[in-house]
């Protein structure tokens, strides 16, 4: 054998032995964790409970960082984080937009994860969470816009089904409302996310592609969004507003239009599928009274979207037990964690194979329909605006919230916002 392939041997072999050593170092050094989880609530208590049967199995130790509520607030604090190259935090949640922003701060799972587990998870997932090869998380939960209903009131009013259009809703939404309102003041006919911030690009993305305004953005990059279709959309949007939704629904997240949602208080909500679970809870007050569907077409032209959400867990850069942290992320988005969350607090999945799983389906019935919800649901154009996509987002949350509150009308506010993109976009993405 040659000094070169004894060289390359050798090399070979002190790989292997420094991650097999580093395998055993997850389970056999006792080594501490922190995981950044969900904001307070379900979703942090079942983080919380799934990194400690984790690390009771490897003899590990989990601490638990609790999150801003705000999508916006947790991406401020990760990008604080990764500046700083702090080693605080090992495993993030990472939404599945944030992968074009965040990518060079998170270590490359693609090669640690055999192909053939990757292959059980949705491939729109993996491919977002994918960023010039380098996969940047794995996916934990998925999740699309959906319209939540209370089947006992369209019932009482007459109303067979929910509604197909916006227009629909809109008309349904004032029968029952003003019919609710001689015995109950504070009801309203919809409630959705109209706060400044990601919620509401999520919800003014699906109106405007119902009405065909296109998604903002499109895949080549080219700013769509000043269009009439688009217009018409937020036009629409804007007239619920004190007349169906309640003023200070410009100032609702998602868990504002939750609470309203289930004291009893509204007709539609627009969320996303966790709310089902809560809905569902022994306490509340809606148990059983509660449908799903998918959001509504935009006019008889229109077609039906749903935002495509989710979050991934990304192993940070900067951790000094990066084994142990990859073998965390691998239990925790793996098949018997997932399932635990979908049965608890009614995450969706994102391996393929539990939406045929019967206790799944028994726990929440109406999950079987949300995987062609999911395989079509619509992206936020943040792949091709990669790493300015925040500043996109920002820009086109706050035009759509003048429009809301009244400020500007909706041709003069996308007006306004095309030139905002066209200066953010500088000579390119």
């Amino acid at each position: 054998m040659s000094n070169k392939m004894q060289k390359r041997s050798s090399q070979a072999l002190v790989w292997l032995l420094t991650a097999a050593l580093a395998g055993s170092a997850a389970h056999a050094a006792g080594v501490t964790l922190t995981i950044a989880c969900d904001g307070s609530g379900a979703g942090f208590e079942q983080c919380k409970s799934g990194a400690n049967v984790w690390a009771k199995k490897t003899g590990n130790t989990v601490k638990v960082f609790e999150s801003p509520q705000l999508s916006n607030d947790r991406l401020g604090l990760t990008q604080q984080q990764m500046a700083a190259r702090s080693d605080t935090i090992d495993v993030y949640m990472i939404d599945v937009v944030w992968p074009g922003i965040l990518s060079q701060h998170f270590v490359d799972l693609k090669g640690k994860v055999p192909q053939s587990t990757l292959n059980q998870y949705f491939p729109a997932m993996i491919q977002a969470n994918t960023v010039g090869g380098k996969l940047v998380a794995i996916p934990w939960f998925t999740d699309a816009g959906l319209l939540f209903y209370r089947k006992d009131l369209l019932e009482k009013y007459g109303y067979k089904t929910p509604p197909k259009s916006y227009e629909e809703l809109a008309r349904m939404a004032q029968k029952v409302q003003a019919g609710e309102r001689k015995t109950n003041k504070n009801f309203q006919g919809f409630v959705f996310q109209g706060k400044d911030y990601e919620g509401l690009t999520c919800d003014a993305l699906e109106w405007i592609y119902a009405y065909k305004g296109g998604t903002i953005i499109d895949d080549e990059g080219n700013i769509t969004i000043n269009n009439t279709n688009a217009a018409r959309a937020l036009t629409q949007a804007a007239s619920w507003v004190k007349k169906i939704a309640p003023e200070g629904v410009t100032t609702y997240a998602e868990e504002d239009a939750r609470g309203v949602f289930q004291s009893g208080n509204a007709l539609f909500m627009r969320n996303w599928p966790y709310a089902w679970s809560n809905a569902q809870n022994p306490d509340s007050l809606i148990k059983g009274k509660v449908g799903v569907a998918p959001m509504p077409k935009g006019g008889a032209a229109g077609q039906q979207s749903a935002t495509l959400g989710g979050w991934g867990l990304a192993v940070s850069s900067y951790s000094k037990n990066q084994a142990a942290a990859i073998d965390l992320v691998l239990y925790l988005t793996g098949a018997e964690e997932q399932k635990e969350r979908a049965l608890n607090i009614g995450a969706n999945p994102t391996l393929k194979a539990l939406y045929t799983d019967k206790d799944i389906l028994k726990a929440n019935p109406f999950v079987g329909s949300l995987y062609d919800v999911f395989m079509n649901a619509v992206p936020r154009p943040s792949a091709p605006t990669g790493l300015k996509y925040n500043q996109v987002s920002q820009a086109f949350s706050g035009a759509v919230h003048d429009v809301l509150t009244g400020k500007q009308k909706a041709p003069a506010a996308l007006k306004q916002l095309e030139a905002d993109l066209n200066r953010i976009k500088g000579r390119g993405w």
